[in-house]
């Protein structure tokens, strides 16, 4: 069994609506827009990259980081669209630039579901829910308990995309199924213990029927209940995703002191053309050391790019069989790979273990405890009392929640996600203010 490109490619909508075509704009194009108008993508701008809130300008943010990753996926597919068409495996009625528009698409919203504080952000829910909150996971079965114990970043991408933003409860966004299927990083649930990453999952119980539609529209090969292969654009997405960590993190780590250019130097120094190294070195050494990584970057990327195409091209048949189980970048010409890895350990070595930032994750957890304490409890007291509450303070925490923003299917675990979305789409700065008021401890001025 193998997937097809052109299936891979459906321009339908999700829920079986017809591809939308406009002058100059085509489904996938406006797969794009749509993300970028979010008001979800909007809020990446104040969501940790790595460092909490930073004050420096030129440190990364979520959105800045989501830009970055679009930019480069969208040269990787369109590369790979080209080598396809060049091979007559692209069919006719598809352009490159079709591959490059989904990647972007997937790219800008890969970490659209990040929680405030990021990675810090998603272990503090699941650890209020594994201590203060289990008391409200009782009347739920085990894969719906395990959403909320497990709560990850990319399921919760997926739910935005398509179940909560613009059109809640009816398509989402409403986008293309070739978008959404290269989206799903991880094609399984949170209780699928047999997936190649069991630590990480993509789907939550609350979107498996959409997953289930959006598979069968891609040709997404089943791997067993509820758990399908990868689609082949993901690898691009990833790749770009890597690509961008392996410099770009280093880059924010130069500016705040925390590792030297010649550190930087070296691990990109291999994969450059050796040919130019000599005049590189050169043209380097007469560039301030802050401008450096700016005058160097294209030429990595490039490098990388290159061989991402090569090893995609190399592997086609098997990612359309759906029996690749790593990542592209392990597939890369042996220099490119070391490179990536190499740089991604010096950034968890010594800028992600910076003490400000440590300090602002251990905060992380308090402040995303106090919108837990008094989030769940008030939702859970509307359902339970058929849309009303009895306190006054939960009934004000309905209130600033929005009870349209809450299922009135009579769904418990629906009603928990709710309350889930409401948190996890705060920013870094609104999470702490609200943390802030909700202690007594501050109060807004207008």
């Amino acid at each position: 069994m193998s997937m097809q490109w052109e299936q891979l490619l459906c321009a339908q909508r999700l829920g079986g609506r017809a591809a939308k075509t406009e002058a100059g704009r085509s489904p996938f194009l406006s797969d794009h827009d749509k993300v970028i108008f979010s008001g979800a993508f909007r809020r990446l701008a104040r969501k940790t990259q790595v460092h909490p809130m930073a004050t420096n300008d030129h440190i990364h943010n979520r959105m800045t980081h989501s830009l970055e990753v679009a930019c480069v996926g969208r040269s990787l597919a369109i590369r790979v669209g080209q080598a396809l068409q060049e091979q007559q495996r692209l069919p006719e009625h598809f352009l490159p630039t079709d591959l490059g528009d989904i990647v972007q698409s997937t790219c800008l919203a890969h970490d659209i579901g990040n929680p405030p504080f990021g990675h810090t952000g998603e272990e503090a829910i699941r650890h209020w829910f594994s201590s203060k909150g289990t008391q409200y996971l009782a009347e739920l079965n085990e894969r719906q308990r395990n959403d909320l114990l497990r709560f990850e970043g990319n399921a919760q991408g997926l739910r935005i995309l398509a179940a909560t933003e613009y059109h809640p409860s009816d398509g989402g966004m409403r986008l293309t199924y070739a978008t959404l299927g290269a989206f799903i990083k991880y094609p399984w649930g949170s209780d699928e213990t047999n997936a190649p990453r069991s630590n990480k999952f993509g789907i939550y119980q609350a979107e498996a029927a959409l997953v289930d539609e959006i598979a069968l529209n891609t040709g997404l090969i089943p791997q067993g209940n509820g758990f399908y292969c990868r689609h082949p654009l993901v690898y691009l997405m990833e790749a770009a995703d890597d690509f961008c960590y392996g410099i770009l993190d280093l880059e924010d780590g130069l500016e705040m002191g925390l590792v030297s250019w010649d550190e930087i130097f070296e691990i990109i120094r291999p994969v450059l053309k050796q040919s130019e190294l000599q005049n590189l070195e050169k043209d380097i050494s007469q560039i301030e050391v802050s401008r450096r990584p700016a005058f160097m970057r294209g030429k990595v990327i490039d490098a990388y790019i290159d061989a991402g195409v090569e090893a995609f091209m190399a592997h086609e048949a098997e990612f359309l069989a759906g029996t690749i189980n790593t990542d592209l970048i392990s597939l890369c010409r042996p220099e490119v790979t070391l490179s990536v890895e190499t740089a991604k350990n010096l950034a968890k070595q010594r800028i992600f273990t910076h003490p400000r930032k440590v300090e602002l994750e251990i905060g992380a957890y308090d402040v995303i405890g106090r919108l837990l304490d008094k989030t769940i409890p008030a939702i859970d007291e509307w359902f339970k009392h058929g849309g009303t509450t009895i306190s006054k303070e939960n009934e004000m925490m309905i209130n600033l929640i929005g009870s349209k923003n809450l299922p009135h299917s009579g769904d418990y675990y629906q009603t928990l996600m709710a309350g889930i979305d409401f948190v996890s789409g705060m920013t870094d700065n609104h999470a702490s203010h609200l943390a802030r008021q909700f202690s007594g401890l501050a109060y807004s001025t207008y």
